[in-house]
């Protein structure tokens, strides 16, 4: 056979089998379809908060004895530490007990704060060799008269 016939078969072939297809794709596996939009039901508040309760009191967190409560799977965190880091911990384990969404209301003691401030300046000084003059930077809105 010559070439230009070999690639008619060829040819002929595939529009055979493009045109058995179906034009409608076939349906999708109730698996395979994309998850629902309905909302599934979720822990209970109380289970949440229990949660959460029981993961503070296994961490060093326990020590600032931080108030809990969850409505609507949203908990709110409330409390004062000396730590910096721990604010941070508290979210991670609030979201690790359940909770969709965390409103953190702990307040960071001000020595704390000056503290973090001063080991920054440190790591910056120590970088760069001259030491950093940190002031405060004023929002944006504020600068406006």
């Amino acid at each position: 056979m010559k070439t230009g016939m070999k690639f008619a078969i060829v040819l002929l072939a595939l529009a055979g089998t493009l045109g058995a297809a179906d034009p409608k794709p076939a349906a999708r596996p109730a698996a395979a379809q994309a998850p629902a939009k309905a909302k599934a039901p979720g822990r209970a508040d109380s289970d949440i908060e229990a949660d959460i309760r029981q993961r503070f009191s296994r961490s060093k967190i326990a020590e600032d004895r931080f108030t809990v409560k969850v409505r609507g799977g949203v908990a709110l965190i409330e409390g004062k530490t000396n730590v910096m880091q721990r604010k941070g911990v508290a979210t991670r384990l609030a979201k690790l007990g359940g909770a969709r969404r965390v409103d953190n209301q702990i307040q960071i003691s001000a020595e704390a704060r000056a503290a973090a401030a001063a080991r920054l300046d440190k790591a910056r000084t120590r970088r760069t060799g001259q030491s950093v003059e940190r002031r405060r930077v004023q929002p944006a809105a504020r600068l406006s008269p």
